[in-house]
């Protein structure tokens, strides 16, 4: 007998600004934790680098969750706002100017993730 696969789930949305948004967000965090590694004093720009490598990442995947409709990917963008959301509250505490860069580009993608997920809620 015969199995059938489960149907393969298409949204039919248009996502291209959010997966911009998305990588955008993630080329800015990639900037911002190698700019903070050329700082003279690294040790207090540790937890920004982290959370920068954490968000970039974040945002690499759901772009690419977005770009292939995978049907966890409403569900993913919650995890990515928050990521968003942390990287720029980190980021905002610093005086560079590659703080500064990555902290707006995280607000745009932290509100732009939330916007689109709505009120997803993870099961």
């Amino acid at each position: 007998m015969e199995q059938q696969q489960p149907g393969h789930h298409h949204s039919g949305h248009n996502h291209e600004s959010l997966i911009q948004t998305l990588l955008d967000c993630a080329k800015a965090c990639e900037m911002c934790a190698a700019a903070c590694l050329d700082e003279d004093n690294v040790t207090p720009m540790a937890h920004c680098i982290e959370l920068d490598r954490d968000c970039a990442e974040i945002c690499l995947l759901g772009a690419k969750l977005l770009m292939r409709d995978s049907e966890l990917a409403h569900k993913f963008l919650v995890i990515c706002e928050e990521a968003c959301r942390k990287c720029a509250e980190e980021c905002g505490m610093h005086d560079h100017d590659h703080c500064k860069r990555c902290a707006e580009a995280c607000r745009r993608c932290e509100q732009a993730c939330h916007e689109h997920h709505g009120q997803q809620q993870m099961k």
